[in-house]
């Protein structure tokens, strides 16, 4: 078992994969561990839904894809637009063909529900990283509106995506981005 710094070492952002899928019970092993992350209230709000079926998970990037280009017209966000030229490729997976897909939701009426999730997926990813899984945050990949494929994910009218996370194993792991150091308001002693 790693040390909590060197498994903040080993969690990285992976988007290449070997073509190999992840046993189910391990991705169950990886929930489990995802639902020890705090959350407000002790409501443990998140709900998951897994794909690993490449199929499906092409048909989701597609549909993200379509979604993001029509917002871009609506929405005049020069981040997003920045992502114009990939997601108008047709052969661009959001999903970077990862093996697994994994959508992590909470219910609409709950106020903390992004933060709560967004620890379960911290969680995920460092469970992850301490078994030898890649994984990486997709917020390209949540952009799902076709009730067709919400009803497929299991994801009811009550419920948003609030985290899209990618999971294999790697096929290379990135080197350590540069971080800044922390940005201190004040400290009031």
């Amino acid at each position: 078992m790693s040390g909590f710094k060197e498994l903040m070492e080993k969690r990285r952002a992976v988007r290449d994969y070997e073509d190999r899928s992840v046993p189910v019970s391990l991705i169950r092993e990886l929930l489990t561990d995802a639902c020890e992350a705090p959350s407000g209230g002790n409501r443990q709000p998140w709900a998951f839904s897994v794909v690993t079926d490449k199929k499906m998970i092409r048909r989701l990037s597609d549909e993200s894809k379509k979604n993001l280009l029509a917002d871009m017209k609506a929405v005049r966000s020069p981040i997003l637009r920045m992502y114009r030229p990939i997601l108008s490729d047709e052969s661009f997976n959001v999903f970077y063909n990862a093996p697994c897909l994994i959508y992590i939701t909470g219910p609409k009426d709950v106020h903390s529900a992004v933060a709560d999730c967004s620890l379960a997926a911290a969680y995920l990813m460092f469970s992850a990283a301490e078994r030898g899984l890649g994984t990486c945050w997709i917020d390209l990949g949540s952009s799902i509106k076709d009730q067709g494929l919400l009803d497929e994910l299991g994801i009811t009218d009550d419920r948003r995506i609030i985290a899209t996370i990618i999971l294999g194993y790697p096929g290379a792991i990135p080197g350590k981005p540069p971080r800044n150091e922390p940005r201190i308001l004040k400290i009031i002693e």
